[in-house]
């Protein structure tokens, strides 16, 4: 399933694309007190982003999976409006968004985060049995890597001598590294497990480059839209009982993604 190269942790700037569609009727960003009456939490994502978020398939993508598992322990129901791109949260004015990024300078306006709950980046891939390299500075001159249309990594990949091949979605890029036709690719850890999970007999070499350059290792949380304290605390607290349990890290496994705690 191609993903636009917006959602996930690799995501680096905005996608114009109007509203796809609102399951039920909009919900309203509200306070923990508004939030128990109505019992339920609502959630911002991707109707056509595997493995992050689907509206349709057998797999409703981990950032669905993760919320519900939120809005259980918090004792409440999930409700989610379907939105592309990202920044139209704030039409739909919905309770939350999975990922956000926890970053200086990256962070979403207007979005008040949780504690994170995952370590993103993005990491390089490269096709079985190929060479490899361990961090972006060792790439080598001339090598055809694949970095997503104005992407920090891409970025970060012109200051060497690789030559540079850009990709709208994540998806072609993996696949242009498993034909041969690029070398190495510049993806997010989520679509190179996932693509691997797919892909039994023939996984990409997963190489976690963005362990050495600041630039491109992040931690991820959920983004509050008008949370008050309550609500803030509320959230971290189902989100550490999730992760001391092992809910999320078995969430992850399920799409074949290494969960790290940060």
């Amino acid at each position: 399933m191609r993903r636009p190269w917006w959602q996930g942790s690799a995501w680096r700037g905005m996608l114009v694309a109007p509203v796809v569609a609102c399951a039920g009727a909009l919900a309203i960003a509200r306070p923990l007190a508004e939030v128990q009456m109505t019992k339920q939490l609502s959630l911002c994502a991707n109707p056509n982003a595997l493995p992050f978020a689907a509206e349709r398939g057998e797999l409703p993508g981990f950032q669905i999976e993760i919320a519900r598992a939120l809005a259980r322990r918090m004792g409440l129901e999930l409700q989610v409006l379907w939105i592309v791109p990202r920044y139209r949260a704030a039409t739909v004015d919905c309770d939350m968004l999975m990922d956000t990024i926890l970053s200086p300078g990256v962070e979403q306006r207007g979005l008040r985060p949780s504690m994170p709950y995952q370590v993103g980046g993005v990491g390089l891939v490269f096709a079985p049995g190929q060479p490899t390299v361990p961090d972006y500075k060792s790439l080598r001159d001339g090598m055809r890597v694949g970095v997503m249309m104005n992407s920090l990594a891409s970025l970060v990949v012109s200051r060497t001598g690789a030559a540079m091949v850009p990709f709208g979605f994540e998806d072609d890029m993996m696949e242009a590294v498993a034909s041969g036709d690029v070398q190495a690719g510049a993806v997010s850890p989520a679509t190179a497990g996932y693509y691997n999970l797919r892909h039994p007999n023939q996984p990409l070499t997963v190489v976690r480059a963005q362990d050495h350059e600041p630039d491109l290792r992040w931690n991820v949380a959920v983004g509050l839209r008008r949370a008050d304290d309550a609500l803030l605390d509320a959230v971290n607290a189902a989100l550490n009982a999730l992760l001391d349990d092992g809910t999320i890290r078995a969430i992850y496994a399920r799409y074949g993604i290494e969960h790290r705690r940060p």
